[in-house]
């Protein structure tokens, strides 16, 4: 569960990490009197769960309660890769001196939490880590002994943090690694992680996910979920509990099994195309999934295409086949549907298709050949 930054910022304040000070608001009056709390000159920042906002406007200056309400009313509604702005975050402005990177992570692989600094902020993590992986101190905690003092100075000492930051930052990582045990958390992200004028280190931003799976521990969560679940598809997805991602292009792709999904995205994107989601309707798929999935992507007016591609293990395809013309007899579909059908009864499904489907309906028997007509039906939409 990806919460939005004030949220992860609201939960960093609860467990000791320097936030600036801020509210959130979503109407231009809000942000007015948020401003006005505040005082002096406040950052306007658009609340969605996608990166690049401020290349896209979506963080504004204001000066003065007027400007803060001017800039709140031009970011709110505003579309950010296929986002809407439904709230601001309205906080203090901030004298930076340097800007570094903090964060702590579940590396699955070594089966240990994975704590990372870097004094390269500000940027993408991940061009940092290609471009110049030497920036990036990283360190394996093990979960029996917990994260150190010294642990957290060899991370400083590793990065090349600042002598005059280098307090600041040892407490931060210390308070950032108890906050990821508490939460139950996946991922909590300081970027940037700043220095100050005043000499303080301040988190000014706050990226968190918590592990849906821990909910039963933290009746709270339930609050956030109902937040971060405002987008109407994904919203649509949880009630009928379907895995769905809500992406910025325009080919709807429905799998059953996470890497088959993922492994479409990419086929999508080698095609030429753009995915607008990812939805994994189960590896277990029955006709009823599958008319709940296909009501989800196609509540998506942005979603020009749609691909399904099924393997046949534990699912029968026929049995999706007939869930498929289901879906699409109760939903009214008329956008193209190219169906990949492969594995159990895969025979059977291909044929209930093509003597029942209606025309918008087409088979396609590979994965590539599915995603290129997906593709080529989308453009031509």
């Amino acid at each position: 569960m990806d919460l939005f930054e004030y949220q992860g910022k609201q939960l960093f304040a609860r467990h000791g990490i320097p936030v600036p000070s801020g509210e959130v608001a979503e109407t231009p009056e809000e942000a007015r009197a948020a401003a006005e709390k505040i005082g002096g000159t406040v950052v306007i920042k658009a609340q969605v769960q996608v990166g690049g906002r401020g290349k896209a406007g979506g963080i504004k200056l204001a000066a003065n309660p007027d400007e803060a309400e001017a800039r709140a009313r031009e970011i709110l509604g505003m579309d950010i890769k296929g986002h809407t702005v439904h709230r601001v975050w309205v906080e203090a402005a901030s004298e930076i001196v340097k800007e570094y990177y903090a964060s702590v992570t579940f590396d699955r692989g070594e089966k240990k939490p994975l704590v990372m600094l870097s004094a390269k902020g500000g940027v993408d993590i991940e061009d940092v880590a290609e471009n110049d992986p030497d920036a990036l101190a990283r360190l394996h905690v093990d979960p029996l002994t917990g994260f150190q003092q010294h642990h957290a100075r060899w991370l400083v000492y590793h990065a090349g943090i600042d002598e005059g930051a280098q307090k600041g930052v040892v407490a931060i990582l210390e308070k950032l690694y108890d906050a990821f045990i508490e939460l139950d958390a996946t991922l909590v992200e300081i970027n940037p992680l700043i220095w100050t004028k005043s000499g303080d280190v301040v988190a000014l931003d706050a990226k968190v996910s918590l592990d849906g799976n821990a909910m039963f521990r933290h009746p709270d969560y339930a609050a956030l979920r109902e937040s971060v679940t405002a987008d109407p598809q994904e919203k649509m997805a949880f009630e009928r509990g379907v895995t769905y991602v809500k992406l910025d292009g325009d080919v709807g792709i429905l799998g059953n099994g996470a890497g088959l999904v993922m492994s479409t995205l990419d086929v999508v994107a080698l095609a030429g195309g753009r995915p607008a989601n990812f939805l994994d309707a189960g590896g277990g798929s029955k006709a009823d999934e599958v008319v709940a999935a296909l009501e989800v992507l196609l509540s998506d007016e942005k979603v020009k295409s749609l691909l399904v591609n099924i393997f046949g293990g534990i699912t029968r395809c026929d049995e999706v086949a007939n869930g498929l013309l289901t879906a699409v007899e109760q939903t009214h579909a008329t956008l193209p549907i190219v169906v990949r059908l492969d594995g159990t009864n895969e025979e059977e499904g291909r044929r209930i298709i093509a003597e029942k489907a209606p025309s918008n309906v087409v088979v396609e028997t590979t994965m590539l050949s599915a995603a290129q007509r997906a593709v080529e039906l989308a453009k031509g939409a």
